[in-house]
Formats: structure tokens, sequence, C-alpha cells
């Protein structure tokens, strides 16, 4: 292990100079480890920790596998660090037991506490919502189809207004970062959760366009007083009485000229049926 703390060592252990070319990779790790239960010395400490350092970018890197892309390995790596200073001082070289196995559930442990920390769904929701979960798929296979909300009520043996209390918390576990990477692309920008998820609030512009121009071809050639009529009860869903109050009209005259405007309507859309017909073939 090529850094400061190593080279001091190896420096002090064997008189020589520590410069690059002079110190090996490796050290006598086990000399090491009965001078600093001797000691206690920080400095050994330090040896150790980077000794074993790689330990810990291994667990980081496995742990990592089985988590969402928001959660950066270098963070667990960090808390990991903590994981092997308690290894590293709590371990009892006279056991007979691997360092590398002793430490890897400390390691993992740190990195455990980390996750909680960060996640900030109470583990007693995440707990309910894996039962519903396991209780949701286990009644899919039994009745081969999805089971109703009494059933998952009774097989998890709560009262349903119990069940709609788990199920609403439960919705929450599933929440994503719209950060986070959607697929990979052969360009620079890659695309995100948000680039790819729909604004239902959003108007379509291709829709609108079409009202627009729905809304002229029918409004054409129709009185000022007629044009409101159709516009306000078919794109406003006025009722007859809101628009007679509008336009100062009784409630049965807006519906005499309302009857009247569809009967022309209809003879004007009769002559040009041939415009709306889609061309042969398609």
């Amino acid at each position: 292990m090529k850094s400061s703390a190593v080279k001091e060592y190896r420096a002090a252990a064997t008189g020589k100079d520590a410069s690059p070319a002079s110190v090996k990779p490796d050290i006598d790790i086990d000399r090491v480890w009965v001078e600093y239960k001797k000691s206690k010395s920080e400095k050994l400490r330090n040896i150790l920790m980077e000794y074993y350092l790689p330990l810990v970018r291994y667990n980081a890197e496995r742990v990592h596998v089985k988590l969402p892309n928001e959660v950066d390995v270098g963070d667990l790596a960090s808390a990991g660090n903590f994981g092997l200073m308690e290894a590293i001082n709590s371990f009892d070289v006279d056991r007979g037991v691997k360092f590398e196995t002793y430490s890897a559930a400390r390691i993992r442990g740190s990195m455990m506490d980390e996750l909680r920390q960060m996640d900030w769904v109470p583990r007693l929701v995440r707990s309910r919502a894996h039962k519903l979960d396991g209780a949701v798929k286990s009644l899919e296979i039994e009745l081969g189809r999805t089971p109703t909300p009494a059933e998952i009520a009774q097989r998890m043996g709560v009262s349903m207004r119990e069940y709609e209390k788990i199920a609403k918390d439960a919705s929450a576990v599933g929440i994503v970062s719209l950060s986070r990477k959607w697929f990979e692309t052969d360009s620079n920008k890659d695309v995100r959760e948000i680039d790819v998820l729909e604004d239902k609030r959003g108007a379509n512009p291709i829709r609108e366009i079409q009202r627009k121009d729905l809304k002229e071809l029918v409004s054409k050639g129709l009185s000022r007083a007629e044009r409101l009529i159709i516009v306000l009860y078919y794109f406003e869903e006025m009722t007859m009485k809101e628009i007679g109050a509008t336009l100062d009209l009784s409630e049965s005259r807006v519906s005499q000229m309302h009857s009247s405007i569809l009967l022309r309507l209809k003879a004007q859309m009769a002559d040009r049926r041939k415009e709306f017909q889609p061309p042969p073939g398609t």
C-alpha cells in the first residue's frame, strides 16, 4: 500500500529511505496489529485503516448493487470508514478470526445505519409496505387475479380502516428522484425520469389547434349572438340558463336559437362532408 502512513512505518521499521522506489506495496500487517494492540497508537491505527481501505470500497459496491441510483457509492464508502475504524478498535487478534471476515459486518452495519438516516420513510411504514406487498403477491398466486382490498385486509389480519391507512402510507415508499437516469443514450445528455414524465395538466398543442379550427369552422356565417351560444354551450360548457343570463335572453329563447343553429350547421356540414372524409387507401 503506497500511502504516507505505510511508508513512514516501513521507514521506521527497516531504517531505509521511504521513497516510492524503496517502498513495497506489502507490509508485515501481523506485526502492525501486535504493536497497535500494545500501544493503541493513532499512527498505527491509520496504517491499518489505509491497509484495509479496499475492504470498504468492496463492500460499498456490493451493497450499492441492490440500491437505487440516487444512492452514491461514495457516501456508502464514507459511512463504511467509520465501521472499519470501529472494527479495528475492537478486533481481538488472539481469537484466530480473519480481520476481513470480522470487519465486513461492522462495515456493512455502518452503511445500513447511514441508509436508514437518509431514508425519510419510517422503518415501521416500510415494514408494513413490505408486508402489504407480500400479501398482495401471495393472493395473486392463489386467486389468479388481482385481490380485492377486503381480501388483502383479511390476509393481513387488519381492519379495512387499518388497511386503507397502510396502503396510503405505502404509496410514499415508492417515491423516486426525477433526476434519476431513465436510460442511457449515445449522446452526451442522458434521459432522466422527468424528461419522460407526462404532464397531464398541460394542454395538448395539437388538440388546442384542432379545437381552434373547429371553433372557427362551426361559428363561420353565424351572428354574434349565435356564435356566442355555440361557443359558450359546447366549448365553455355553460348551461342554457347561464347563457341566457349572459346574453340577456330567456332560457327558452336560447334553446330555440340553439335548435335553429344546429339545423343550419347540419346542412352546412352535409355540403362539406367530402372534405372530412379520408383519402382513398388510408
